[in-house]
């Protein structure tokens, strides 16, 4: 059992509608407001030799990067942290704090307990005009398919690549890139932290479409063997890149460094080179 089928759960009780973005969406008088929310565990989430900070920064980061894929800034941020040692919390609260403060958002409250191991809990709250939010529906057969930086890099390092450290442990969600692309009108789009070919089948799964990939296209992590940069790039979790589909006739985007990986296609599914592309990444399993 993996988090995608317990989804199916969660959609069979509240509804698919309430399960289809990486944020919640409600009016906010002429604007619109989103809100997300995220956990991460120190088992799961933060690995063998980050610090105290980097997990709070982290925590931060993967929410804000949910914002960031609507198109909407981010402007406060909630956050409730368990803690198996107590000394854990200032370095937390500070790498949170930092990060919110780096793009402009502001922590507001949360809550503090004890909890079996490092635990933190962050609900993330922006706005963004109605025109320029994004969901991840509205990809259009002959969209080229984009996306942000080099995917890869975070699971690279786990793979024992470790001049990609700082892409793992402290991550930079494309809150500014979501913006612009949200204001440039691209027709959907979401961020990549479980890896490009789970985020495209997540896609197509919304969409009434499929999505074509080029290989010979896909940026890759520098300083890899091809084949095994290939895999990372493609299955790689860890990542907060946007990926995006955008009318040809809008890209590129001004001032959103970007590559076109793909091309969306009538035919539901997701191909690299013409071939089924596997349906896995980075996902949470049960036995």
């Amino acid at each position: 059992m993996d988090d995608r089928e317990l989804l199916q759960v969660v959609m069979g009780i509240v509804g698919k509608a309430n399960c289809a973005d990486d944020c919640a969406v409600f009016p906010c008088g002429e604007r619109q407001m989103v809100i997300t929310t995220d956990m991460l565990h120190r088992t799961t989430d933060f690995v063998p030799g980050m610090t105290n900070w980097q997990a709070g920064w982290m925590s931060a980061a993967v929410t804000l990067s949910d914002i960031a894929s609507m198109g909407a800034a981010p402007q406060y941020l909630l956050i409730a942290v368990g803690l198996d040692d107590w000394k854990c919390l200032e370095g937390v609260m500070q790498g949170a704090k930092d990060c919110c403060t780096h793009f402009d958002a502001a922590i507001i409250g949360g809550d503090i307990d004890r909890h079996g191991e490092l635990t933190v809990v962050t609900t993330g709250i922006g706005i963004v005009d109605k025109e320029h939010l994004v969901r991840r529906t509205g990809a259009r057969p002959g969209d080229l398919i984009c996306i942000t930086g080099t995917p890869g890099q975070a699971q690279a390092w786990l793979d024992g690549y470790h001049q990609f450290e700082k892409a793992l442990f402290e991550p930079q969600p494309r809150v500014r890139e979501g913006q612009l692309l949200g204001k440039a009108g691209v027709s959907a789009m979401m961020d990549d932290s479980d890896g490009i070919a789970l985020s495209l089948y997540d896609l197509v799964s919304v969409n009434g479409c499929g999505f074509a990939l080029d290989s010979r296209k896909l940026p890759l992590p520098v300083g890899i063997p091809s084949d095994q940069a290939w895999e990372l790039a493609l299955y790689g979790g860890g990542d907060y890149e946007l990926i995006y589909t955008i009318d040809p006739v809008q890209f590129p985007v001004l001032g959103v460094p970007s590559t076109v990986i793909g091309t969306v296609v009538p035919e539901p599914g997701v191909t690299v080179d013409g071939q089924p592309l596997a349906k896995r990444g980075y996902q949470h399993r049960w036995e």
